[in-house]
């Protein structure tokens, strides 16, 4: 179960007054990608790509926190909803290796644990998992740019980090296998791609009070 497009914009509203930042709008443009994409897709859900893409960050209408804390935050609102499809993707959204990403790991954190047994708990990622997977690498709060574009502005928010490489591999196999099922490229479907690519702003960081 998921919420209306009207619902699902009005949550977004109250969240970006309890915590304002470009999370928002990168939201709403994930929402418009992945619409744009299951247009284009045989026998996905347009409604529902729109309304998971658009509430994949919700986690953050309590602060701008670390990946797990708002994955875990996404699902456990969602869920109080009744809205069970959208927070599978609030849970997945940032695994894109789903169970292998906890291959030999147990986390001592009781929030991390939740998601590493909920993730581990599906057999693999379906299509709206991997939807938002590949949009949330392509949007941004002013607009949509190729993967490689988003890539670097992660990495200059927060560093590098171990396995990165490894998860563009995946994330270009994503695209890929998208557009096997489009007949076309991901971009041609993403106003003003090109353009937007090849702004370059400067990286925002939270402040200290919205941290």
């Amino acid at each position: 179960m998921y919420p209306t497009i009207d619902e699902a914009l009005k949550e977004l509203k109250i969240a970006e007054e309890l915590n304002p930042g470009p999370w928002v709008k990168h939201s709403i443009n994930v929402g418009i990608a992945a619409r744009n994409i299951a247009e284009k897709v045989p026998r996905m859900d347009v409604e529902k790509a729109y309304v998971v893409g658009t509430l994949h960050d919700i986690g953050r209408r309590e602060g701008i926190t670390d990946i797990p804390t708002h994955v875990y935050d996404g699902y456990k609102y969602c869920m109080e909803k009744g809205w069970d499809e959208a927070a599978r993707v609030c849970m997945t959204h940032s695994y894109l290796f789903m169970k292998d990403e906890f291959e030999g790991y147990e986390p001592k954190e009781e929030h991390i644990k939740v998601i590493k047994d909920y993730i581990c708990s599906l057999d693999e990622a379906d299509d709206y998992d991997k939807l938002i997977q590949i949009c949330d690498a392509m949007a941004v709060d002013y607009g949509f740019v190729i993967m490689e574009k988003r890539f670097v502005d992660v990495t200059r928010r927060y560093g590098i980090m171990e396995d990165y490489i490894k998860g563009w591999e995946k994330a270009f196999d994503i695209k890929e296998y998208f557009e096997s099922k489009m007949d076309c490229s991901i971009y041609d479907v993403l106003p003003d791609i090109g353009k937007t690519s090849l702004l370059t702003p400067k990286p925002w960081k939270p402040s200290k009070t919205t941290a």
